[in-house]
């Protein structure tokens, strides 16, 4: 990687090449499908980086994708944009779907259509290369970055997700009625579901290295599901429990994932947010949140001292109970990870060992006093380590876990 002088002068040639095609904004405006755009030349040359906005059909998530949009629009807008493009990918039913770009002008801002899609096969990994090469031909880069909302459940494999066989009570946290929304990778159906492995696999199968990934979903701040995808993100950034389906507050955050991107005031944007928030239907205030950012180049030394812990110790069963849950399920999935390893670990150098490298792993995060469940509403929060593991989970889903590739590499 070139070092930081160098980049900045490439990042200023492109940008004077550019400069005629995208304007800066010159006032806070919100971009709108009936907009007359300015349709400007697009560049012919790759930008620093190219931000994809990925919105998968997600059943009953799409009015607030919307708002999602129009929010990221405000922060393109407030800042402009500087060698770098932002294009969306939003179904707008199961099988229908559209790629557009989020263009600053003079007037405002204007939505650029730049391919329509029939029946994209967006839950597999083929799908997701198509889609992704389309993003990368429309708008070549050196850096790409990924948001991606919809429901979401940590690292937990698709068709176990839908078996009801197992445990026919079992309701997972979309299926809530009569409380606020919060948001699988996906929708609430397994057709419309797509694994980690999956995107993964799609995202390699693209070339296209991603600087963060941003999950827009619950339970996605998860160790399992960030060490699927280290190879082929540096950042994860997600949510350990859910998170209100009003979702990332891009308004807000935005700002500090364009340009260069600065995780801590990520964070803390986040938190502002969250701390003060009012669900915009009932007016009632729900001021839940939690977010962690994982450095996935620091995923394999931190398995390598679990692999140490889990070699040398078991995990004692009666401690299960006083461990930090981070979900509403019974019995339950997500737990606090530096709790559980705590609990695990009686070796205090062992254990400092394990808490200074889960402190490079996950090196920001915040999160309000409590978190809100769909299921069992607001819950404590004791311990916070910004990411989850579902290591002590007695659920249907234990057996699956041992399937993992975080189970493969921190077990003998």
């Amino acid at each position: 990687m070139a070092n930081l002088t160098d980049r900045l002068y490439a990042r200023l040639a492109r940008a004077a090449a550019v400069v005629l095609a995208v304007a800066l904004c010159m006032a806070v405006a919100s971009c709108s499908d009936d907009d007359e755009p300015e349709t400007p030349e697009r560049p012919s040359v790759p930008v620093e980086r190219t931000l994809l906005m990925y919105l998968p059909w997600s059943t009953n998530l799409t009015s607030f994708f919307y708002n999602n949009i129009s929010d990221m629009e405000q922060a393109i807008a407030s800042e402009g944009l500087a060698d770098e493009r932002v294009l969306v990918f939003m179904c707008t039913t199961a099988t229908e779907a559209t790629l557009f770009e989020l263009v600053p002008g003079s007037s405002g801002c204007s939505r650029v259509t730049l391919k329509e899609y029939t029946s994209p096969a967006y839950t597999t990994a083929e799908g997701i290369a198509s889609i992704l090469a389309d993003v990368k031909a429309a708008a070549p880069a050196d850096h790409y970055a990924m948001t991606i909302g919809c429901h979401g459940m940590g690292w937990v494999p698709v068709t176990r997700s839908r078996s009801r066989g197992l445990a026919p009570e079992f309701r997972f946290h979309w299926e809530a009625e009569g409380d606020p929304l919060t948001r699988f990778f996906g929708g609430t159906t397994s057709d419309v579901q797509t694994d980690i492995t999956t995107l993964a696999e799609g995202i390699e199968a693209a070339g296209m290295h991603m600087d963060f990934i941003l999950f827009d979903d619950c339970f996605m701040s998860s160790v399992e599901a960030a060490y699927d995808l280290r190879h082929v993100t540096d950042c994860l950034i997600g949510c350990p429990t859910e998170i209100m389906a009003y979702g990332m507050p891009y308004a807000d955050i935005g700002p500090h994932l364009l340009g260069t991107p600065d995780y801590a005031a990520v964070c803390s944007a986040f938190l502002s947010f969250y701390s003060s928030y009012v669900d915009p239907y009932s007016g009632v205030p729900y001021p839940y949140g939690t977010i962690g950012v994982t450095c996935t180049a620091e995923l394999d030394s931190l398995a390598r001292v679990v692999r140490k812990i889990n070699a040398a110790y078991t995990f004692d069963t009666s401690l299960l109970p006083y461990l930090q849950r981070m979900d509403g399920y019974s019995p339950h999935i997500f737990y606090d990870f530096g709790d559980y390893m705590a609990a695990l670990c009686p070796d205090s150098a062992l254990l400092s060992e394990f808490e200074a490298q889960l402190q490079k792993a996950v090196p920001h995060k915040a999160n309000t006093p409590q978190y809100y469940s769909a299921i069992t509403g607001v819950e404590p929060i004791r311990a916070y380590s910004g990411i989850t593991t579902s290591a002590p989970t007695v659920s249907q889903y234990a057996e699956a876990w041992t399937q993992t590739e975080w189970y493969a590499d921190t077990h003998q």
